[in-house]
């Protein structure tokens, strides 16, 4: 992953969830994307905190644009590792967050690991 193709994923990643577009949103996520977050047990009910398949994180980020209809994110920063992302971006009620991103060799999202500051 190089710094034009992060900047361009984040971009887009960042430009669908502003729009609310949960197709354009899914679709930069692998059919078997492992998704790790604090607010997944909130939202899914699912205590371990991680969604396994794209049809059921469509899902949970479904329940998610329902639950915050106002969400609105503004990427802060893009950081670029060697198959791999890190969004640091405000997000919901301007929670400052951090997604770790593995990307696989369709530039397809793999895994996330995201993270909040909690004040």
């Amino acid at each position: 992953m190089n710094h034009r193709q992060a900047n361009s994923l984040a971009q887009t990643w960042i430009e669908a969830w502003n729009r609310h577009d949960l197709d354009a949103i899914v679709h930069h996520y692998a059919t078997d994307v492992e998704f790790t977050s604090p607010f997944v047990p909130a939202l899914s009910g699912d205590p371990s905190g991680t969604i396994h398949g794209r049809e059921p994180l469509k899902e949970y980020f479904r329940k998610g644009l329902q639950a915050y209809p106002d969400l609105h994110f503004e990427l802060l920063r893009t950081l670029t590792g060697v198959d791999s992302l890190l969004l640091y971006y405000r997000s919901v009620n301007g929670l400052l967050a951090a997604e770790m991103m593995t990307v696989n060799g369709e530039e397809r999202i793999q895994t996330v690991h995201a993270h909040y500051v909690q004040e």
